[in-house]
């Protein structure tokens, strides 16, 4: 299910509450840890974006969350240290929301911040949203969020026994 909510507050209050809260921690850590982050939603996503590229994408699951990750590099140095770690798609799954690494997630936020740093002080090419969707693996036409739904206001109808 693709969510309609245009902020990532307002997509947090569409989910229960178990996935919620879960998701807001994450949420939390990367606008904690990683200053001037723009947040959005994006093809269902929680994007965050430094220097405008992402640097992550949140998506919750039924039962588990997976936090996407801009610096492939950050993701293989934790590879050895963290259950979930997917190199190939540059991303950490999570299996189960009661026992979410948090300390360990920070740091693989403050990290990939610094090298993120790094590339643009080098002038080192930084990934962009295409490239990204492809590394990790999301179809953005079928993760399209779909149009907002627009309310035209109805005048009330006029009573029947008009005093004249």
């Amino acid at each position: 299910m693709v969510p309609t909510a245009t902020t990532v507050g307002g997509y947090l209050q569409t989910l229960p509450p178990d996935r919620r809260v879960a998701m807001a921690r994450v949420c939390s850590l990367i606008r904690r840890n990683a200053r001037g982050v723009h947040e959005s939603m994006r093809y269902g996503l929680a994007f965050y974006e430094y220097d405008t590229n992402p640097l992550f994408a949140l998506e919750p699951g039924e039962k588990s969350m997976t936090l996407f990750v801009a610096e492939p590099k950050v993701v293989e140095h934790f590879s050895g240290k963290l259950k979930g770690i997917n190199t190939e798609t540059s991303s950490i799954y999570f299996d189960n929301l009661n026992r979410l690494p948090l300390d360990i997630v920070e740091k693989v936020i403050r990290e990939s911040v610094v090298s993120r740093q790094e590339r643009i002080r080098s002038n080192e090419p930084v990934p962009g949203q295409e490239e990204l969707l492809k590394l990790w693996r999301i179809q953005a036409e079928a993760a399209a969020v779909p149009p907002p739904i627009i309310h035209i206001p109805v005048n009330p109808p006029e009573p029947e026994n008009k005093a004249e």
